[in-house]
């Protein structure tokens, strides 16, 4: 029997991660992206040691992307009635030694290409400029339409497609995404000289800011600033240079010190965006079509999940495929079932908790006054000084 021919729609971070897991499992899958190319939006990421060891999965993947490998992340405070040191951590470094890998730095953009290389080079085969219109489920397969007038069939569908995801929708009707409360503005710099070999992020604590900037390459960094602010729109395109420059020259952030405020005067792109989640869905699934990644459990960026999770999403589906239908053959209705249920079981809990200690993560950080700053600082004082404390909380 030929094997099952899978939709993934979106070829962001997880459509290639899956279509390449399961192409390694003998399906046949295809990826359909919106956009008719890579994005070049989005600023620095962090893969982190869970979604580096669904990566290792495939061959050759994780030791093509680049990036920079991190050793440290270091804490500061810049509030002038509680300044200074607030935690040094060589956790990445401990982890790489421990694991073989911990976490890797670079450019969102590079980490999609790379992941769309690696999924190209297992066989799987990529459809740009595919919008995805509307679905149609039958006993035996799902119909894809999209908005340039193609059609597809296909055994399953996985939703990979973000927080604005069609397939949500056609799944789930409208659902308007929350706005945190929070915006960020972030971008990438000439990193520091005074960074250079120490492969070290940092995090600084301000009044009514909080900046967090991780080495990308040997050269650069990717920056965030995050900011209590009216809604701003997460379109990711960059702002225009004059606004940029006005911008990096207003910034309170641009006076800080521990380097923050020389990252941010020496940027070379800025990007303003708000921060969004959506509620927690019961079911990631209907029928053969099923959610992973930002579709099904979109968070705020602040423990630096929301990639990592869409990995472990990834390979969970791919294990349970496997288990429940090993040879890449296409699937029952009801073995899909089984299969997105049980994934459902594991992920659905994980991946609610990350969102809300995400956002509680932002409301900890982005505090305004002296004692609420202070109080902070000690928080943070206390958690990173407890490595037990630290791993339940992020954990990852």
């Amino acid at each position: 029997m030929a094997p099952a021919r899978v939709g993934i729609i979106g070829g962001g971070i997880a459509g290639p991660v899956v279509a390449a897991l399961l192409k390694l499992k003998g399906y046949e899958p295809a990826i359909f992206e919106r956009l008719d190319t890579i994005s070049e939006g989005g600023i620095g990421i962090g893969v982190q040691r869970n979604g580096l060891a669904v990566l290792h999965r495939i061959p050759g993947l994780a030791e093509s992307l680049g990036g920079k490998a991190l050793d440290y992340f270091h804490f500061y405070s810049v509030l002038p009635e509680d300044k200074g040191v607030l935690a040094e951590l060589d956790s990445p470094k401990r982890s790489r030694e421990a694991a073989g890998y911990g976490t890797i730095g670079l450019r969102r953009s590079e980490l999609q290409r790379g992941l769309v290389r690696g999924a190209e080079s297992t066989g799987v085969e990529i459809k740009w400029n595919h919008h995805l219109d509307s679905l149609e489920q039958t006993e035996d397969g799902v119909l894809l339409k999209f908005t340039n007038g193609a059609e597809e069939t296909v055994s399953f569908v996985v939703g990979c497609d973000g927080l604005h995801s069609d397939t949500r929708r056609s799944l789930f009707g409208e659902q308007p995404a929350d706005f945190t409360g929070l915006s960020q503005t972030g971008g990438y710099a000439p990193m520091p000289e005074s960074f250079r070999g120490k492969s070290m992020a940092i995090n600084v604590y301000g009044d009514g800011a909080h900046l967090i900037a991780i080495p990308i390459d040997d050269e650069s960094m990717g920056w965030a600033i995050t900011e209590r602010e009216p809604e701003a729109k997460e379109t990711w395109r960059a702002m225009d240079a004059a606004a940029a420059e006005e911008f990096k020259k207003n910034s309170p952030v641009a006076q800080w010190d521990y380097g923050a405020g020389e990252i941010v005067r020496n940027a070379t792109t800025v990007t303003k965006y708000g921060l969004y989640d959506r509620p927690e869905l019961q079911t990631w699934h209907q029928g053969r079509v099923v959610l992973i990644g930002d579709a099904a459990h979109p968070t705020s960026p602040h423990l630096g999940q929301g990639a990592n999770q869409s990995m472990e999403d990834a390979g969970m589906l791919v294990d349970l495929l496997e288990k429940h239908s090993p040879g890449g053959e296409p699937p029952l209705t009801s073995v899909l079932d089984t299969v997105f249920t049980e994934l459902e079981a594991a992920r659905i809990p994980r991946t609610s908790q990350l969102v809300k200690r995400a956002r509680e993560q932002g409301e900890t950080r982005v505090v305004h006054g002296v004692q609420a700053c202070i109080d902070r600082n000690n928080w943070y004082r206390k958690l990173l000084s407890d490595e037990t404390l630290l791993r339940q909380r992020f954990g990852a």
